[in-house]
């Protein structure tokens, strides 16, 4: 079929979509809800956790970590700026008071089929980018285009069921699927930023490259001076043309954005309580307890904050690269398990400050509860004979060892299963039974700060017999060899934005496993996970998608992939008291989401920064 004719079908499709199914509904709207109804109607005025009236001025300081080496999301290459999405808009915003509920900023409405063959974005023709140029359709395709045709591969997965992405107007555009798509596959095309044409095709600019200049968007802020890997400095557009739609009214009120990075975690904090930095989350329990101190802390000029937390995430811990002879065997990797004393890590490393993370999607509807029962035992009853049986009558749970030496009864268990799979203790090393060949595993971490959380594993695989290390890395070098696999094991994390979709498959599909720079570094490949996933994708309702991903989450963890982590139901704020806020905080994605370090919903305020100043 030629692509001419491919267009003139998916035009005559969107035009006539009751063509393509007896019960297909056309729907038109202002937003986009994965599941129910949006809470705000067409006319609303405002987000309900933004102040309107909020005033504009003044600066936030943010230290960061790592370092970063382009300005350009899309291609696999150097390590990009978490921060990169601040000069953008994109089509629709994520409401921060709902799950997975978008409103438009470049499109003022949407049209799509309950069949889940099209989404149509209709833009606001006063979109501009900040060269004045119009913000159109055209720009959105060469987005899409530039992350399908260079993209990194887990960027690449977030839009595969995609059949094509067509311009049908200087500000429409239509994306065509197969039918039966979910509407979780739209809001990927909806979260699409709008990358100017014209600028990168002058000047010989090529987007899949690493950007080393200051990019071109149409968003709330421009970066006016860049540092490469030491500094970003953005401003605040004073005549963006979105700034009085009700999804930008109240927020994006600080004149400046001044991001520092730093090569030392610890340094970046001694900058934040030294004034150099006026906001931060801490995600280091140690330095929650007992670093946050000094007369600002003391004179109140320094916040703390433990603000309750639906800022999900995956799991975080230390993966097993599946592709390594003794770690491609479950039993290898059961045994491994027995060896981390969390519960001593906890106590002395942590404070005491966190909880085991048992689930692939913790702190949400979509982690295992208790044991299956209902839809999601029908799910699993699907693959009886496939799973572990376990799976059916035992809750999840993993080895405890509440004192620095591995308890006698782990060590056992260890020893039981690396004997079931081929490995024996000689001389006090452990060594493969048929090539007398010891064991040797290497732990790959980005930073220091992880030693003492790490090293208690280590102890433990050495009093096993096995030579084990650990290997810190800077993060441009941490990156690579991830994304390569270059790594026995490595500490790690994934993000998770529920309800879950698209991703799954390159995280724990069988495809991605052989795809340098996809997001399945453990290597996973089992045909169970696969089928899951695609029950998962196919689920038309909140329940069902719910009850496929907790099933899913029971069958990986049955896996023994990850030496699990730590969790926290709260997020850890400090701040420098220069800020006011709406009396309520959202409850989804504060601060950004752990992309732009900051709520985007706080001002400067001049009265309270005057008050601290003798602290700074």
């Amino acid at each position: 079929m030629t692509r001419t004719l491919f267009r003139a079908l998916v035009t005559f499709a969107v035009a006539f979509p009751l063509a393509l199914s007896a019960r297909a509904e056309i729907v038109e709207s202002h937003a986009l809800a994965e599941f129910g109804e949006p809470d705000l109607p067409a006319d609303f005025e405002h987000f309900p956790y933004a102040n309107p009236n909020a005033p504009k001025g003044g600066e936030m300081r943010l230290a960061m970590w790592p370092k970063f080496e382009t300005l350009n999301r899309i291609p696999l290459g150097g390590e990009f700026a978490r921060n990169w999405s601040l000069p953008y808009d994109t089509l629709m915003v994520k409401s921060q008071d709902e799950l997975s509920t978008y409103y438009g900023l470049l499109a003022e409405s949407i049209t799509y089929d309950t069949d889940g063959t099209f989404i149509s974005f209709q833009l606001r023709p006063e979109a501009r980018f900040h060269d004045g140029e119009p913000v159109e359709a055209e720009d959105i395709a060469f987005t899409f285009e530039s992350i399908r045709e260079h993209g990194q591969p887990f960027l690449k997965a977030q839009f595969a069921e995609v059949i094509e992405a067509t311009v049908e107007g200087p500000h429409k555009i239509t994306f065509t699927y197969p039918t039966g798509t979910s509407i979780d596959e739209f809001t990927k095309v909806a979260s699409l930023w709008a990358t100017p044409k014209h600028w990168w095709e002058a000047e010989g600019r090529d987007i899949s490259r690493d950007l080393l200049d200051p990019p071109m968007g149409s968003g709330p802020y421009q970066v006016v001076d860049l540092d490469l890997g030491r500094s970003i400095r953005y401003e605040r557009v004073t005549d963006y043309w979105a700034a009085d739609l009700p999804v930008s009214r109240g927020l994006w009120n600080f004149d400046a954005v001044q991001y520092d990075y730093y090569l030392d975690r610890e340094i970046l904090l001694e900058a934040f309580l030294g004034g150099d930095a006026d906001f931060r989350i801490s995600r280091n329990s140690r330095n929650w307890a007992t670093r946050y101190t000094g007369p600002a802390v003391d004179g109140g000029a320094i916040k703390r904050d433990e603000v309750p937390s639906k800022n999900f995430r995956g799991i975080q811990g230390f993966y097993m690269n599946t592709r390594h002879p003794a770690l491609s065997d479950i039993r290898v990797r059961q045994a491994l398990q027995h060896l981390y004393p969390f519960e001593w890590v906890n106590k002395t490393v942590m404070y005491s400050l966190y909880d085991r993370m048992v689930s692939y999607f913790p702190n949400s509807d979509f982690g295992w509860s208790d044991l299956p029962e209902g839809e999601e035992l029908e799910v699993l009853e699907r693959f009886r004979g496939r799973i572990d049986d376990a799976i059916f009558t035992e809750q999840p749970t993993l080895p405890q060892n509440p004192d620095a030496t591995i308890s006698r009864e782990n060590r056992r268990a260890a020893i039981r299963l690396l004997a079931d799979a081929g490995w024996e203790v000689q001389n006090q090393r452990l060594v493969n039974a048929a090539t007398g060949e010891q064991m040797e595993l290497e732990i790959l971490l980005s930073s220091q700060t992880l030693e003492p959380h790490t090293a208690p594993l280590i102890d433990g695989m050495k009093r096993m017999g096995i030579e084990a290390r650990i290997r810190v890395v800077d993060s441009a070098e941490f990156r690579r060899r991830y994304q390569n696999r270059e790594f026995d094991l490595v500490s790690f994390a994934y993000t998770f934005f529920p309800p879950p979709g698209g991703e799954m498959g390159n995280r724990f599909g069988s495809e991605a496993a052989d795809e340098d720079g996809s997001a399945n570094l453990i290597g996973i490949k089992d045909p169970v996970v696969d089928e899951l996933i695609d029950i998962i994708l196919a689920a038309e309702t909140y329940d069902s998608k719910a009850a496929a991903t907790r099933a899913l989450d029971r069958v990986l963890l049955a896996g023994s992939y990850v030496i699990p982590h730590w969790t926290s139901s709260t997020r850890w704020i400090a701040y420098w008291d220069r800020f006011g806020f709406p009396d309520r905080q959202p409850p989804y994605e504060f601060a950004g989401a752990n992309t732009i370090e900051f709520q985007p919903t706080w001002w400067f305020d001049a009265d309270r920064a005057a008050a601290i100043e003798e602290f700074r």
